[in-house]
């Protein structure tokens, strides 16, 4: 589940380049982002400029991830951030337990036209629909419930795509279907709630790099700003990483 699919050395920047994704702003990506692409997962939300034939320069947001074509060399696939989410393939009672942040099963059509049964999930950072064939998940919940001694009920709960909430050495872990996730599958301390926010948790509101550093904004936005454009609060902030970086240093001493 953890190996890396993709070398560092094989990161496409120059086709990330005409996207106005420069190298400086890839690498400079914080270390759980760029093993996430490194494992073929899809990036955060990045903000992306094209230029038209008109040649007018269109801004929007998307996430990308890698792949290898036909001749084994790596290429990229956008996923769009959608203004609206389009949910009418499914039920009506399935599309409110979407919205609401669940998994549903139900039958999606393979690249081979074959219709098998699969979760669905929004994912909420661009709009897209998730769709994964529910033997794939279904594998690796037989595993979690081994892991954590799960009843049938909890098993039949986070097949229903709902997060569970469960009592570990007393204190609360979540885990539910998350098709963001590498496996499917993500675990957390704490309840539905923090489970809920804990993607969000590994960003902070200024994330420095090496050339520059990602902003998130109070919507969850991305947003990157090269050194020389630093500002007075974004050096202050960086220098007071800096102290503390020292002080612990000092400590371990």
């Amino acid at each position: 589940m953890s190996e890396t699919t993709f070398s560092e050395q094989e990161m496409p920047y120059e086709i990330l380049q005409q996207f106005g994704l420069t190298e400086e702003m890839i690498t400079d990506l914080p270390e759980h982002a760029l093993k996430g692409i490194f494992a073929g997962r899809r990036s955060p939300v990045l903000p992306v400029k094209v230029t038209n034939e008109q040649g007018e320069v269109i801004t929007c947001r998307t996430r990308f991830c890698l792949m290898r074509n036909e001749e084994d060399k790596v290429d990229v696939i956008f996923i769009p951030q959608l203004i609206e989410t389009d949910l009418t393939q499914f039920p009506e009672d399935k599309q409110k337990l979407l919205e609401a942040g669940h998994a549903i099963i139900e039958p999606m059509t393979t690249s081979e036209g074959r219709e098998v049964m699969a979760f669905h999930q929004i994912d909420f950072e661009t709009g897209q629909v998730l769709s994964v064939p529910t033997p794939v998940i279904g594998r690796n919940l037989q595993l979690i419930c081994d892991h954590f001694h799960l009843s049938n009920a909890e098993l039949s709960c986070l097949s229903n795509g709902k997060p569970l909430t469960v009592s570990i050495d007393d204190e609360p872990v979540t885990m539910g279907i998350d098709l963001d996730d590498l496996t499917g599958i993500r675990v957390s301390k704490g309840d539905e709630q923090q489970w809920r926010s804990q993607p969000k948790k590994e960003w902070e509101k200024y994330n420095f790099g090496i050339y520059g550093c990602w902003t998130m904004d109070e919507n969850g936005n991305l947003d990157y700003t090269p050194e020389e454009e630093y500002t007075d609060e974004m050096w202050n902030e960086l220098n007071k990483k800096s102290e503390i970086r020292k002080q612990q240093a000092t400590h371990k001493m």
